[in-house]
C-alpha cells in the first residue's frame, strides 16, 4: 500500500515512517547530531556530490527532520518540502528566494502581521514593489496580478480576520501573469484545504501552530513544486534557519493526532461562532462555518472543514474588550494558536503584535477584536466560560 493514496489521517500517524527506522524503533529518533561521520573520503564525496544518500550537517539536512518534511509533503500532496525554525522563517525565506529589486508581488490586505511587515518594510527597502489589494475583492486582486508580478502571495482564511480568497481565481489569475504562487494554509491545516491541489505552486505553514499542536514546538514547512522548493532550501541552508531535530521530533509527535484534534476543533469553532452570533454583547463574529459570512460559499466550496479559530468584536472599547479576556478561565491569554489548550487574545499581542495601532488600523484589523483558538476542551465548558466572562463586559 502506497501512503500516497491514503487517507489524511493515515498519512498524520505514518507519512515518513512506514520504512523500518533505525535501531529498530516504533518511533522516529531525535538524531541529536550536528555533523555526520564517513568511514573513508570517497563514501563522504559521494554524499557531498548528491551521488548517494546521505547526510553531512545538520543545518542542511538531518534524519528525524527528514521525516517531518516527508510528512508534511504527503498531507499537503505536494513534490516536495523543506523546512525551517518558524514559521516566519518559512515565509520570509520563500520569499527572499525569489523576490528581486524591481520585482512586483501582488497580495491581500489581511495576510498575518509579520508577513504585513515583509510587505510594509522590508521588501520595500530591497527595492521590491508590493501591493496589497483589499480582501476578498476578486476582480481588484484579478487586476492587480493582470498588470503583471513576479510572486502573487495568499492566505485563507486569514489572521485574524478569518477572511477567504478563492484560491482557484487567484491561481488563475497568477499562473496566467507568469507568477509564482504562494499560499499560507496554517488556519486551515492540510487536513481542511490543500491549495496545491488547486493549483498552488507553493504551501507555507507555522507548524508550530496545528501541525505541532502542543505549543512546545516552534517550526516552519514549505511544500510545492520540487524545483521551486530546491531554490528556497538552498537560501535556508545558506542562510541557517534551519529547523532542529528536537523540535521536528516534538512537532512528528503532534502531528500523529493531527486529524483528530482538528476535527474537534472545527466542530466546536462552528459551535462557538454560532453562540456568540446570537449573543447581545458581541458585535460581530468572523468565521468561514457560518452561512452569513460573506464568503462562505467560497470556503465550503475549498475547505473541507472550517478550521478550529474565529474572531469577534466585544465592547465599544479595548477596556471591555481586555475585561472580557481577564474574565476568561479555560483560555490562555498567549500569542499561538492551534494548540489542544484554547487561546485567546486581541491583535496587538498576538497576530498584528509586530504593527503599531495605525497599521493595524490601517490593514482594518479594529483594536476590540478578539482571536479565539478553540482547543480540545468540552465546548459546553468552552461556552460557559465565555458566557461568564461576558457577564463582565
Amino acid at each position: 500500500m502506497s501512503l500516497e493514496t491514503c487517507k489524511p489521517g493515515t498519512i498524520a500517524a505514518w507519512g515518513g515512517e512506514e520504512t523500518p527506522l533505525a535501531f529498530g524503533a516504533a518511533q522516529v529518533p531525535i538524531v541529536q547530531s550536528a555533523p555526520f561521520a564517513y568511514p573513508d573520503i570517497d563514501s563522504w564525496l559521494d554524499v557531498a556530490l548528491l551521488r548517494a544518500d546521505g547526510h553531512i550537517y545538520s543545518r542542511n539536512t538531518n534524519p528525524t527532520v527528514d521525516v517531518f518534511e516527508e510528512k508534511i509533503r504527503l498531507l499537503e500532496q505536494g513534490e516536495a518540502a523543506t523546512s525551517f525554525a518558524s514559521g516566519m522563517a518559512a515565509i520570509s525565506n520563500t520569499l527572499f528566494t525569489f523576490a528581486r529589486p524591481g520585482d512586483r508581488i501582488v497580495s491581500i490586505s489581511d495576510s498575518y502581521g509579520g508577513t504585513s511587515k515583509l510587505f510594509l518594510e522590508f521588501l520595500p527597502q530591497m527595492g521590491v514593489e508590493v501591493e496589497l489589494v483589499e480582501t476578498g475583492d476578486g476582480d481588484a486582486l484579478d487586476a492587480a496580478i493582470a498588470r503583471g508580478c513576479r510572486i502573487v502571495y495568499l492566505e485563507t482564511p486569514t489572521n485574524p480576520t478569518l477572511k477567504i480568497i478563492d484560491l482557484e481565481r487567484a491561481i488563475t489569475s497568477a499562473k496566467r501573469a507568469g507568477a509564482i504562487s504562494i499560499v499560507d494554509n496554517t488556519f486551515a491545516t492540510p487536513i481542511n484545504q490543500n491549495p496545491i491541489l488547486l493549483g498552488a505552486d507553493l504551501v507555507v505553514h507555522s507548524a508550530t501552530k496545528f501541525l505541532g499542536g502542543h505549543d512546545d514546538a516552534m517550526g516552519g514547512a514549505l511544500v510545492g513544486s520540487a524545483e521551486l522548493v530546491r531554490q528556497v532550501y538552498h537560501y535556508r541552508e545558506i542562510t541557517g534557519g534551519n529547523l532542529g531535530a528536537f523540535q521536528a521530533y516534538l512537532l512528528l509527535r503532534g502531528m500523529k493526532t493531527l486529524e483528530l484534534r482538528v476535527a474537534r476543533q472545527n466542530e466546536t469553532a462552528l459551535a462557538m461562532a454560532r453562540y456568540l452570533s446570537a449573543h447581545p454583547k458581541v458585535e460581530q463574529v468572523f468565521y468561514p462555518g457560518l452561512e452569513s459570512h460573506v464568503a462562505h460559499d467560497i470556503a465550503a466550496r475549498q475547505m473541507r472543514g472550517f478550521g478550529g479559530v474565529l474572531s469577534f468584536s466585544v465592547g465599544d472599547d479595548f477596556d471591555a474588550t481586555k475585561r472580557f479576556l481577564n474574565a476568561l478561565k479555560l483560555a490562555h491569554r498567549a500569542a499561538s494558536l492551534g494548540s489542544v489548550n484554547t487561546l485567546a487574545g486581541p491583535p496587538c499581542t498576538t497576530s498584528h503584535v509586530e504593527c503599531s495601532a495605525e497599521e493595524r488600523a490601517q490593514l482594518g484589523i479594529p483594536e476590540t477584536l478578539v482571536r479565539y483558538s478553540c482547543g480540545i476542551e468540552a465546548f459546553e465548558d468552552l461556552r460557559d466560560d465565555v458566557a461568564a466572562a461576558l457577564d463582565r463586559v
